[in-house]
């Protein structure tokens, strides 16, 4: 099937979850879905009877990039089968059912989900139909519920947004970007000693044109303006141009040009 750029990428999951949308009415809702597994590098689908056949064409217009995600596609003609050679299946959804069963986050889900895989365990998720979800006798085949904690009033998520939502929570358990960076571009990170001689020369130049007063009130303020600087996490650019910035004052107040 064209339309993929799955052989060219390396960061994938072979050993991720199966992805089974039971009974999915439209092409383009299962070609978003493929989108959505791929964007997080997840690529095992398989379909419990897809109301319009399969191979569908507008799946894969859909699907854009993921297309060759649709190609590798198993196709059941129920629940039962499609679950059949799994150790454990996960069946999302919002409504409450009238069964014992664990209920699990996503982020919980997922994170339970890789431990099991790691044990060498098969694992599914089953995705219901676009307009009824899963029905009592899908949920039962599984062996956890996985509920969404969205609005109570409007609790309703589309195929691809759920797929989407437990793709993103199995990528991010097993993630290792950090929460936060600072991209300084081609600029390093300020060492201490660089910015302890900026604040030198620019606490001596204030205090030579008697910003620092009263006299009194003078090491507060020295503190303040230091631990300002210190909060920045400034570069060794920032660093030279407020050199620049300090030595163009500093030669003005020489000069006693007004505004000095």
């Amino acid at each position: 099937m064209s339309g993929s750029n799955l052989g060219a990428e390396a960061d994938w999951s072979p050993d991720g979850p199966f992805s089974i949308l039971v009974q999915p009415q439209m092409g383009e809702n299962i070609g978003a879905a493929a989108r959505a597994l791929w964007n997080f590098g997840l690529r095992r689908m398989r379909l419990v009877d897809p109301r319009d056949g399969w191979p569908n064409p507008k799946a894969v217009a859909m699907a854009s990039g993921a297309g060759g995600l649709l190609g590798e596609a198993q196709v059941f003609g129920d629940t039962a089968a499609a679950v059949a050679d799994l150790h454990h299946v996960y069946a999302t959804t919002a409504r409450p059912r009238e069964m014992t069963k664990t209920v699990l986050t996503p982020e919980a889900a997922m994170r339970d989900a890789r431990a099991r895989i790691a044990a060498g365990e098969r694992v599914g998720i089953l995705y219901g139909r676009e307009r009824t979800g899963l029905e009592n006798a899908d949920v039962v085949r599984a062996n956890t519920i996985v509920t969404v904690p969205v609005n109570p009033a409007f609790g309703s998520l589309n195929l691809a947004q759920c797929v989407l939502l437990m793709s993103y929570e199995w990528r991010r358990q097993g993630d290792e970007t950090p929460p936060e960076e600072l991209v300084t571009g081609k600029a390093r990170p300020a060492t201490s000693d660089e910015v302890d001689r900026m604040l030198g020369r620019l606490v001596d130049e204030l205090d030579a044109a008697h910003f620092f007063w009263p006299e009194e009130k003078a090491p507060s303020m020295q503190a303040n303006l230091r631990n300002l600087f210190r909060r920045a996490p400034l570069t060794d650019q920032d660093v030279r141009t407020l050199h620049g910035v300090i030595r163009a004052l500093s030669e003005k107040r020489r000069r006693g040009e007004p505004g000095t």
